[in-house]
């Protein structure tokens, strides 16, 4: 069977004192409760002899509860590269990859390779993991490999097995993590941000986020308006939907991805050879999902079910190319003409493999913890009844035949604490650069556009006919990258969206670098 794993509100009276107490410190220590961490000087060492020298690596301290600064306190690790030459700089730039659960404390490194030297001579690059993630004091709940996988396609006959795995995950989590588990949220991370700008020692700060980055983003943006800077949110989290509605999205947005398969595929049925209209592909895809149900089909040594084909292709039909040869590969083993050898996923082609200097420095569970946690503690609109969930699943499957009973199926946050805090509406004017793929299978186009509406302010880059998840890259020549760099280098939004033709090379999948192959470890699912 495939598996995949995933990869506190303050009354408004309380949350406006947070906010002014991360104003340049001019007051008392006692008038300054954060004055402690914002004052900090970081000890910045090379990271490791493995790394170049430039790149260098530190660790500060931040409260675990905002509210309560003189309490626990957990540990940041963040790195950077001085970049900016004087006379040209114009700050520093914070990055995210993805997640929740992605560790960003590499991401100079990667981004030096991408952004141009004009860009580059503005800013120091600066990473982090953020709180509960990586090397940032990080969570485990102790999960083995099948309680990571998190794509249950439901049936009548094993709901109550998804419910008691929905519930052991949660309460794993909470007898792990009982005293922070509150407080690792998209807010306290937003928080931590501004203490690494105040570390910094600059008055504003730029950003470059991916994926669930863009929604940190957005929030960084709602709580602290004053200090944003040129901010870049790349393949949007739509604010509206989170976190339920955000892996909804994933089966609404499929099924437009797999009509334009079927007929892509049409079209070249002399090379694939699975039906010669959009209705013959069609076809023979769900007759090969039948036919896995009743005799699982051996892909390269796992045994797959319909419902492992449906959760396995479904990003690939955001690219019809790797979808095709998947069926074809996997109608071939059905037949027995040929053994199955999975190809990794597209975003898994393109993912570097991360330096061993950042291999193995989390618990095994991190990335699927910090997802849960994130997700979980961020909002308090997850349905508590597990009989919601199936009722969803049911009628999500006959709307969305693909993914749509997976999307819907019971979560741990069933049965989690109750937030802490609200979740964060944003609704602003503060200009930001949004950037959206039209074919993106992590954040489909209606999230973008979710983004883009809930940022009143915001100007957007459309990349029409552009697949993969993760826009910016480091091809300049490439529409949507020079009007980043554009804008990273002026500081000046376009004066309206902009939409770009495809240039034919496949997005980088940026937040999905560091995601393992099927054959190491099950992937944690990421925005």
């Amino acid at each position: 069977m495939r598996t995949g794993r995933i990869a506190p509100l303050l009354t408004v009276g309380v949350t406006a004192a947070l906010v002014a107490t991360l104003a340049p410190a001019q007051a008392s220590a006692a008038a300054q409760p954060l004055e402690r961490f914002l004052n900090q000087k970081p000890g910045w060492h090379r990271c490791d002899k493995s790394t170049p020298a430039a790149f260098q690596c530190a660790t500060i301290k931040v409260p675990l509860d905002y509210s309560r600064p003189d309490s626990k306190t957990i540990t940041l690790a963040i790195s950077r590269m001085k970049t900016s030459v004087p006379g040209k700089r114009h700050g520093a730039i914070l990055f995210n990859p993805g997640g929740p659960g992605g560790e960003g404390l590499d991401m100079p490194v990667m981004m030096k390779d991408a952004m141009p030297k004009k860009v580059l001579q503005q800013y120091d690059l600066i990473g982090f993991d953020p709180r509960g993630v990586g090397r940032s004091s990080p969570v485990t709940c102790g999960l083995t490999d099948t309680e990571q996988n998190f794509e249950h396609a439901y049936r009548p006959e094993t709901f109550s097995r998804d419910v008691k795995w929905a519930r052991t995950v949660a309460e794993k989590c909470r007898a792990r993590n009982a005293d922070r588990l509150p407080y690792i949220t998209t807010r306290n991370t937003a928080r931590d941000m501004d203490v690494i700008r105040a570390v910094l020692g600059e008055k504003k700060i730029s950003y470059l986020g991916y994926s669930y980055g863009t929604y940190l983003g957005a929030v960084y943006t709602q709580m602290f308006p004053q200090r944003t800077d040129r901010f870049v949110l790349d393949s949007a989290v739509d604010p509206a939907r989170v976190w339920r509605g955000m892996i909804q999205v994933w089966a609404e947005g499929t099924e437009p991805a797999f009509t334009r398969w079927t007929q892509w595929t049409a079209e070249r049925d002399r090379t694939y050879r699975l039906g010669a209209t959009p209705a013959k592909v069609k076809k023979t895809f769900w007759d090969l999902i039948a036919r896995a149900d009743r005799t699982p089909i051996d892909d390269g040594g796992q045994k797959l079910t319909g419902d492992d084909i449906r959760a396995t292709l479904r990003p690939e039909f955001f690219s019809p190319k790797e979808a095709a040869e998947a069926v074809v590969r996997l109608k071939k083993a059905a037949d027995g003409r040929a053994p199955a050898r999975r190809s990794p996923a597209p975003d898994e082609q393109r993912a570097p493999r991360r330096s061993a200097a950042f291999a193995a420095q989390a618990p095994a569970d991190n990335g699927t913890a910090a997802f849960w946690t994130v997700v979980c503690g961020d909002t308090a609109a997850w349905p508590r009844d597990p009989g919601q969930y199936r009722r969803d699943a049911i009628r999500d499957k006959a709307k969305y035949p693909i993914y749509g009973d997976i999307a819907s199926n019971i979560t741990p946050c069933a049965f989690w604490g109750k937030p802490a805090e609200r979740v964060t509406a944003v609704d602003n004017k503060v200009g930001v650069l949004t950037v959206q793929n039209q074919w993106d299978p992590q954040t489909p186009l209606v999230s973008g556009l979710g983004m883009h509406r809930a940022l009143k302010g915001s100007r957007m880059v459309y990349v029409q006919g552009g697949e993969g998840h993760g826009v910016y890259s480091d091809d300049q020549r490439a529409c949507a990258n020079r009007t980043i760099n554009a804008y990273l280098d002026s500081g000046k939004l376009p004066a309206k969206d902009v939409t770009c033709k495809a240039s034919g090379r496949q997005s980088p999948g940026v937040n999905q670098r560091i995601a393992p192959t099927p054959q190491q470890t099950p992937r944690a699912p990421r925005f």
